[in-house]
């Protein structure tokens, strides 16, 4: 049974050209490798991918703070899930 983690991150920046992500971690660094979920290895990006890589670059352009929930599981990790702060 794999190990699956889940951990969120504020968006810093996103890029839907290059498809670079970066976040930033609890302790206050940069996290810098991760992608935007339709950028995929294998196969092709689901609905939910578009759907969530659509609300980043939204929230990007807009000025928005999100936060993202990134799964980590079998050495890979993944942005699955947006988080919108209100205030």
């Amino acid at each position: 049974v794999p190990f699956v983690k889940r951990t969120e991150y504020q968006l810093l920046t996103a890029d839907g050209d290059t498809g670079e992500v970066s976040l930033l971690t609890e302790s206050g660094e940069t996290k810098d490798d991760l992608n935007l979920p339709t950028v995929v290895k294998v196969g092709e990006p689901t609905e939910d991918d578009k759907k969530v890589t659509a609300e980043i670059l939204e929230s990007v352009e807009k000025g928005t703070d999100i936060f993202v929930i990134v799964q980590a599981a079998c050495g890979e990790e993944k942005i699955i899930q947006t988080k919108t702060t209100s205030g």
